[in-house]
This record gives C-alpha cells, sequence and structure tokens, in this order.
C-alpha cells in the first residue's frame, strides 16, 4: 500500500508537508504503545490502535481520541485482523512478570499467534512491520554487556519462559517469514524501560519503587540489591522504534535499544527514596526463579544504524517526571 502525500496551500501552490502512512500499532493502549501513538499520530500518521485492554487502558490514549487521525479498536491479536496499512508495530504482549505470568499460555499465544497474524498482514498488504522484541531474549546473559550477536541462556520451561520464550520464538518467525516470503520485518530488542502511563500495579521495580516511596511502605528489594538493571526513559525508546522503522529494508535487526548506564537495586532503590523524601524503610526478600543476575545493553549497533541514536534522558531527569506522574494519578 503506497503512502499518501499531505500538502499545505500557499500562495505559490501546493508544498510537500509529510508522506502521512496509515500505521497500526498493537498493543497501542498499553505504556509504551500509547506513547507510541503520540509520537505517530502527531507527525500526522493516520493510526490504528488495536487493544485488548489486557494490560493496556482507553485512559492512555484519551487524549487522541478527538484526533480525526487516530481510531481505537479492541481486538486481541491471537486472532486475525485485516486492515490497509502501511506500517505495523507489533507490541501487543504484557510485558511485567506479574502480568504475563497470570495467564503463562495466554501470553505465550499472544506472542507467536500474534506475530503470525500481523506477519500475515504484512505479507498480505505489503507493509513495514516491526516487533518490538525485548531484552528477555538473552536471559541470565553470560556475557556482559549484552550484544545482538549473543544468543543467550534462558531457562525454557521455568516461570518467565512464556515471556521469554514467546518473544524469541516470534523473533524467529520474523527472520523465516523475512526470508521465505520477502516481508520487510524490523526487531528491536528492548531494554528495561520507564516514564509516565505505566501501570501502578504492573509489578516493575520503577513503579513499585516510586509508589512504595509515596505511600510510605517498605520499599521491596528482591535478592541482595546488587544485581543490576539499565533504565531508558519511554521517549528515547520510541525515538529509537520511528527511526528503526525508517532504516532500508535490508536491515532487519535484531537491534538492542536500551540506555548502557547500569544501576543496582540498592543504588535505585536509596535514588527513588530520596527523590521523593520518603521515610519508606528498604527491605530485602528472597530473588525469584530464573530472575537475570544483571542486564545492559551494547547500543553500538543502533548508534550505527539509527543515525547516532542515542539516550537524551538520564535515570534522574526521568525519575523527576515519572514521580510526578505517580503523584498526580495518586492525587
Amino acid at each position: 500500500m503506497a503512502s499518501l502525500e499531505m500538502f499545505i496551500i500557499s500562495e505559490n501552490g501546493p508544498t510537500r508537508y509529510i508522506d502521512m502512512k496509515r500505521i497500526l500499532v498493537t498493543g497501542g493502549a498499553g505504556f509504551i504503545g500509547s506513547h507510541l501513538c503520540e509520537r505517530l499520530v502527531g507527525e500526522g500518521h493516520d493510526v490504528i490502535c488495536l487493544d485488548n485492554y489486557f494490560t493496556g487502558t482507553k485512559r492512555n490514549v484519551s487524549h487522541l481520541m478527538g484526533c480525526g487521525n487516530f481510531e481505537l479498536v479492541r481486538h486481541d491479536v491471537t486472532t486475525p485482523y485485516y486492515a490497509e496499512v502501511d506500517e505495523i508495530y507489533n507490541l501487543a504482549c504484557p510485558a511485567s512478570p506479574l502480568h504475563y505470568q497470570y495467564n503463562p499460555i495466554k501470553t505465550t499465544k499472544t506472542s507467536v499467534m500474534g506475530a503470525i497474524n500481523m506477519l500475515g498482514l504484512a505479507k498480505r498488504v505489503k507493509a513495514r512491520i516491526l516487533q518490538a522484541s525485548t531484552s528477555e531474549v538473552y536471559g541470565d546473559p553470560e556475557v556482559h554487556p549484552q550484544t545482538e550477536s549473543y544468543w543467550g541462556s534462558v531457562n525454557p520451561i521455568g516461570p518467565r519462559s512464556c515471556y521469554d520464550e514467546g518473544k524469541r520464538c516470534a523473533e524467529t518467525l520474523f527472520m523465516d517469514y523475512n526470508r521465505q516470503n520477502g516481508v520487510h520485518v524490523k526487531i528491536v530488542r528492548i531494554f528495561n524501560t520507564y516514564g509516565p502511563r505505566m501501570a501502578p500495579n504492573d509489578g516493575r521495580v520503577i513503579s513499585n519503587f516510586i509508589i512504595q516511596a509515596l505511600r510510605g511502605d517498605d520499599i521491596t528489594i528482591y535478592g541482595d540489591g546488587s544485581q543490576t538493571r539499565s533504565f531508558q526513559y519511554v521517549s528515547d525508546l520510541v525515538e529509537g522504534m520511528v527511526r528503526m522503522m525508517s532504516t532500508p529494508e535490508h536491515v532487519t535487526g535484531p537491534v538492542n535499544i536500551g540506555n548502557p548506564t547500569e544501576f543496582s537495586m540498592l543504588q535505585l532503590a536509596n535514588l527513588v527514596k530520596e527523590m521523593t523524601d520518603s521515610a519508606s524503610r528498604i527491605v530485602f526478600r528472597p530473588l525469584p526463579a530464573d530472575d537475570p543476575r544483571q542486564r545492559r545493553p551494547d547500543i553500538s549497533l543502533a548508534n550505527k544504524l539509527l543515525n547516532g541514536w542515542k539516550p537524551e534522558i538520564q535515570l534522574e531527569e526521568g525519575l523527576r517526571k515519572t514521580i510526578e506522574y505517580f503523584k498526580s494519578i495518586n492525587e
């Protein structure tokens, strides 16, 4: 499907303004998906936001509902969807352990059947399609930092496997559709991402720590606090995804999208406590099964392929914005 061109009319005649595309975003009412939809709508594209509201919510995209180039559709990607589109961003899948372990079979079906259905659509309408994969494909890594050439260390039968192996299988499907059917695919591996519109109850470490600190509850660290993560602000991720979608056809990925600055859980807890001026205590609980000890992306490939992409928002600035968001929804 060819994209349309939007024109502005001036006294000198029509002037080309932007290539207006019709874009499908699955999981578009979720935390990351809503920010992506907001970006694409703001650029003038015609956006279809697909979500079944398992973890997403209409509130995340309510400010877009009055836009003539935004359409919200309730749909589950485990069943086929048909539309004429130029691009597909496949984000549909619960991403926090609390949610993806709630119904692990459904989680695997969402990753695998969702990929099959969206790739089938991309094949039919000759659309570009981007898969939101995850750093979880690396498992509990034996290589640090993680490069895209590392194949990972993943338990295929553990409590996290529904998500980890579902995303790994989705990557396999994307590359096989590319090799066998010529589908124009893109794969990004997303590292820990945070920002406004995170669900307060999603069980991820930043939202957990902020909510606990604002309420004065104990800040709960699982393990001894020495395990590390690297946190990227959501706007940096969206920028990387949009740039990846616009790369030439031969650039399929996977490409790491994350912030390479590494923090221990104890460092993060102390920073959140300080920034919220909280009297909360920091307490320690047993580490869950298969929880990675360290996680940090090597982003040299993203920097090379995505026009110098690198994170612009560092942790303290991003935390400040995220804390203000959680304060606003708890008032």
